[in-house]
């Protein structure tokens, strides 16, 4: 009969241990020092090398040379603890799962205390030391507190919360671990090397993940391959076979098929598996481990050479596209529902149609909730996207040139810091036959000073992120003087009374000259305060950054040059005052009209009196302008 690879590769030094470093370099480190303990606890999950690990340590501390790390080999002692030698009476290896009770525990407490027959130590090996119960803890407490100079006790149990507290605290504690698999991989090429038998790379990650990260279970599984393999040596197809895990090419086609949304593909996969006798629930977890692995090829960089990823390299390149067709946020989606579809095919009756549900709701994104699905469709929209040019991105025929923009117009590249051009509302130009009740008949422009459009800006002035001097002229302040009004209405009514008064005169570079019929409402106008609100609602309204100087027109001429008409008793419609009327025997009367030779010299009014808006009457502030600009008339009169 054959010996089994767990048992003839079975390690008979600390090292030859496989995977846990640090457990075994501790331990040797204690043992060149002769720091000796009357009591060790080994846990971790199965297969990992604990009770392995425990008959090295007994073998290391009746070896001739011992206490040693690494045992001669040759005295009688480490003859009898090899891993095929007959065993020593020295040593006792207890199963607590058939001993654990408090007879047993007793009956090993009395034989404690004997010297050992040929040996330094006698050493007890109490595997399963879970499964002890409370009794036989009790009964065993006294003697493991204070065991004889010969005594050495080593528990080993994979669930180390179940051993007696006072117990475990009186013992040096060591967990073990699985094997990653890049170790595991290691250990299986070095059993297939030692037995000469071929084996295929693609078998390799199968074993691995049916041992579950267990060298012993591995092996086991190896164990079986090696067994049924024919002249050829283990090919993926056996493996597959024996295994029952599920073909990496029905993987990959509902992979495919979910990635462009094939439904049919999707269905007939599933009937395929089925047909061939595959286990759905298998099928879903195997389905889950690629939607991992993908993930990782997604989102972490060179998976595959750090090895989190352990697959053949030609099915590495199969799926490194096809985590490039699904999004990180599809694939998280995708391993969600098989998960859960996983938990729902538990004690299931029809784990077929289960699988086939869990598939329908990854073909239909549209039809759930959640982030993850909105997250789903935009990739999905993403992708189309990147297929489909748009509109603006027709491709040009062959030998045509593409149609140069229109004339005037520049073409915005990136964003600019300032706001530019493209973003500020263009004026709209009242047509000719409309009147502009804003602007006074003295001061409409010239004929060949109207513009029917603003003109483009140049290089000079798009550069700094507004119009060049000169581009934007009093014309066109003027033009949009109602919606210039109505911004700094929004700051203060106050200001807006004011600057209702005004006439844009010139644009001087960047300054915008206003005109006030008399030196006081200049001065009021040209507080710091007022010429703030006035600049912020040109940079509102014409989107350009200007400084704001206030004047009076001294009656010399008009904005444009041109001689001003002579004064009537109405005001222009652009200088008028809007007041509620009055009942006629509150009116004011018609100031007199001063000649053009006359100065006003009013003095400014006190700062220490400023017009707040937000608690005057609208009316009230404009009586107050009649009334200070009939004061000055009288002054200079």
């Amino acid at each position: 009969m054959a010996l089994a690879l767990y048992r003839r590769y079975r390690p008979a030094t600390f090292a030859e241990v496989v995977g846990q470093d640090h457990v075994t370099e501790p331990l040797r480190t204690a043992l060149a020092a002769g720091r000796v303990n009357h009591a060790y606890l080994f846990s971790g999950p199965r297969g990992c090398g604990k009770t392995s690990s425990a008959r090295i340590l007994a073998r290391s501390l009746n070896c001739a040379a011992g206490p040693t790390p690494d045992p001669c080999g040759t005295c009688p002692s480490c003859v009898a603890l090899a891993p095929e030698g007959p065993g020593s009476i020295d040593v006792v290896e207890l199963d607590a799962a058939s001993h654990g009770g408090v007879d047993d525990a007793r009956d090993l407490r009395d034989r404690a205390f004997y010297a050992p027959a040929e040996s330094r130590y006698r050493v007890f090996i109490i595997d399963e030391a879970h499964m002890v119960t409370t009794q036989g803890f009790n009964a065993l407490l006294k003697i493991v507190e204070e065991p004889p100079e010969h005594l050495v006790f080593v528990f080993a149990t994979t669930e180390p919360e179940k051993v007696l507290a006072t117990i475990r605290s009186r013992t040096h504690h060591y967990p073990f671990r699985l094997l990653p698999p890049s170790t595991m991989r290691g250990l299986l090429e070095q059993v297939c090397a030692a037995e000469g038998v071929a084996i295929e790379h693609a078998v390799y990650p199968l074993v691995i993940r049916a041992g579950g990260g267990s060298a012993r279970d591995s092996l086991s599984v190896l164990d079986q391959l090696l067994a049924g393999a024919g002249p050829e040596g283990v090919t993926y197809a056996r493996a597959v076979a024996l295994l029952g895990v599920t073909d990496v090419a029905l993987i990959d086609d509902m992979v495919s098929a979910l990635a462009v949304q094939d439904g049919a593909t999707v269905f007939a996969t599933i009937d395929r598996l089925v047909e061939a006798g595959h286990d759905p629930r298998r099928f879903a977890t195997d389905l889950l481990q690629r939607f991992r692995d993908l993930v990782l090829l997604r989102v972490a960089p060179e998976p595959a050479g750090q090895g989190l990823v352990d697959a053949p390299q030609d099915q590495l390149a199969t799926m490194i596209a096809q985590a490039e067709a699904l999004g990180a946020g599809t694939l998280a989606r995708f391993a969600e529902i098989t998960h859960n579809g996983l938990i729902e095919m538990r004690g299931a009756t029809a784990p077929r149609l289960l699988l086939e549900l869990l598939c329908a709701r990854m073909l239909l994104p549209a039809a759930a909730e959640g982030d993850s699905a909105i997250l789903h469709r935009l990739e999905r929209l993403e992708r189309r996207l990147t297929i489909v040019p748009s509109a603006t991105d027709q491709p040009v025929s062959e030998g045509s040139a593409p149609a140069p923009p229109p004339t005037g117009t520049k073409r915005i590249e990136a964003p600019r810091s300032e706001a530019p051009r493209s973003e500020v509302p263009r004026p709209e130009i009242p047509r000719p036959e409309i009147p502009r009740p804003e602007i006074p008949r003295a001061e409409m422009p010239r004929p060949e000073a109207r513009h029917t459009e603003v003109p483009a800006t140049d290089s000079a002035g798009d550069a700094q992120g507004q119009p060049a001097p000169g581009q934007l002229d009093a014309a066109t302040v003027r033009r949009v003087w109602q919606a210039l009004l109505d911004a700094v209405r929004e700051q203060s009514r106050a200001t807006q009374v004011l600057f209702s008064n005004s006439t844009a005169s010139a644009v001087e570079g960047d300054t915008l000259v206003l005109s006030l019929p008399t030196a006081p409402l200049a001065r009021r106008l040209g507080e710091e305060r007022n010429i703030e609100m006035i600049k912020y609602a040109l940079r509102t309204v014409l989107g350009v950054d200007w400084q704001v100087r206030c004047e009076h027109t001294g009656g010399a001429t008009g904005p444009g040059g041109n001689q001003p008409p002579q004064r009537s008793s109405e005001r222009p419609a652009g200088r008028r005052i809007d007041v509620p009327p009055r009942p006629p025997d509150h009116g004011m009367p018609a100031p007199p009209e001063p000649t053009d030779s006359e100065e006003p010299g009013v003095p400014a009014p006190p700062a220490d009196e400023p017009m707040h808006s937000e608690h005057l009457d609208p009316e009230q502030v404009a009586l107050e302008l009649l009334a200070e600009q009939l004061g000055a008339r009288r002054i200079d009169s």
